[in-house]
């Protein structure tokens, strides 16, 4: 089959709400989490797109919950914006990439999300499966996206920039068909740029549409206070040497005379603001965000051309109002940033305090890096040493073990009529 039309790239906004934080690791209780407000905001703020994944604990059942509301059927319709989730990774040491388990995970996202479609759907964590599981998960989820609908676009994702390419080239290989999108976290940072110069050239020519960069932060790594500790406990692979250095650049950032100085704030700038640039080539053009009222806005009408694309997970609505304000600013300075300022709302003084903090990060960001020296992409093992897969396929889907255990709030079923001909189960389509 024909990738899907028309491409991802003219489609997919170019920020996404990352959902990772609605868990355990990220934080102690994700159902004390305004997660319901954090929702709505976001979609009253332009944000059309929203990353979620089951082994994010009780993350699709709040998400779905939060969607499943007058307030959104009232005011904005499901083809206005983008559900991205994922398959194959059951819980910490488990994954199961088979298509009898590929078929049960696409039918339980649908129920939590309350949706009857998923617009993208990756392999989660291709790095803990061998070559021909991957092949499996992808040929499932595109037979799902032919033969239903219930899928748009099928990707990828995980941690090494060069087996997410090798992964990448082998699906163009053996089928024919490049995929739609791959997304990386934690390799465009402050600390770890290989997304962009080991990953793109080959991601490029392996036909990949759309690559998001996700955790900006390294997964919490790049913090005054140090790696997030949620119920979860310590969970983050950094070795003690790589978040001491990273203390170090924190401290060489507090002692500059410059305001907004904290290495967080840097390194959120930094990445989203570089990651717009050098990612363009695999961004999109979807609605940017940008603040223009009563527009479904696409970039070329915002002034500019396609922008890298950026997930950025928030657990509390200052985090998500700071997240726009900065996202709002970057745009601000880019070329014509001036025309969306004013079309937005803001004024001449927002652009050229755009191009002063753009000076500003720059200035920051250099410092950072040089504090880190050798820790400079430097990357985890994943997986680590010595991972075993646990996970034997059981003869029925049972109910999915999470990092979080999350409750299963939904029962009815919102595949197509065809899914469940014959009473069958997902599991024997």
């Amino acid at each position: 089959m024909n990738q899907t039309s028309p491409p991802l790239s003219t489609l997919l906004p170019p920020l996404i709400c990352g959902t990772a934080t609605f868990n355990t690791q990220y934080n102690p209780d994700p159902y004390a989490l305004p997660t319901t407000a954090i929702v709505h905001e976001a979609l009253s703020l332009g944000v059309r797109a929203f990353d979620t994944s089951p082994y994010y604990g009780p993350a699709e059942d709040l998400l779905g919950a939060a969607l499943d509301t007058p307030f959104v059927h009232g005011n904005f319709p499901r083809r206005d914006y983008f559900l991205l989730t994922k398959v194959g990774r059951v819980s910490g040491d488990e994954f199961d990439y088979s298509a009898r388990w590929v078929r049960h995970s696409v039918q339980r996202s649908l129920e939590r999300l309350h949706t009857t479609y998923l617009d993208v759907v990756y392999c989660h964590d291709v790095e803990f499966v061998s070559p021909a599981e991957v092949l499996e998960a992808v040929r499932e989820l595109r037979r799902i996206r032919d033969e239903t609908g219930v899928i748009k676009f099928v990707g990828i994702s995980g941690y090494p920039v060069s087996l997410l390419a090798e992964r990448a080239e082998l699906v163009l290989e053996a089928t024919g068909e490049p995929l739609d999108i791959v997304m990386s976290y934690a390799n465009y940072t402050l600390q770890n740029t290989q997304l962009a110069s080991t990953g793109l050239p080959r991601l490029k020519a392996a036909g990949v549409g759309v690559v998001p960069n996700a955790s900006v932060l390294g997964m919490g790594l790049l913090r005054r206070k140090g790696v997030p500790i949620g119920a979860q406990g310590d969970f983050h692979p950094s070795p003690q040497e790589l978040r001491m250095a990273i203390q170090a650049a924190s401290k060489w950032c507090d002692d500059q005379d410059i305001q907004d100085k904290r290495i967080e704030k840097v390194a959120i700038r930094w990445a989203l603001e570089n990651w717009m640039h050098e990612g363009a080539s695999v961004g999109s053009t979807g609605d940017p965000a940008s603040g223009i009222p009563w527009i479904r806005e696409k970039v070329e009408k915002s002034g500019g051309i396609k922008l890298g694309v950026s997930v950025m997970g928030v657990s509390n609505l200052d985090e998500l109002h700071e997240t726009m304000r900065v996202w709002r600013s970057i745009l601000d300075g880019r070329d014509n940033g001036e025309k969306t300022a004013l079309r937005a709302g803001r004024s001449t003084e927002d652009h050229i305090w755009s191009l002063q903090r753009q000076e500003q990060v720059a200035t920051l960001a250099q410092g950072i890096r040089k504090t880190l020296g050798e820790w400079l992409d430097f990357t985890w093992p994943s997986p680590p040493p010595g991972f075993v897969n646990k996970r034997s396929a059981p003869d029925v889907p049972a109910q999915l073990p999470t990092p979080a255990a999350s409750p299963d709030q939904l029962s009815k079923p919102v595949m197509p009529d065809k899914w469940n001909e014959d009473e069958r189960s997902v599991g024997e389509i």
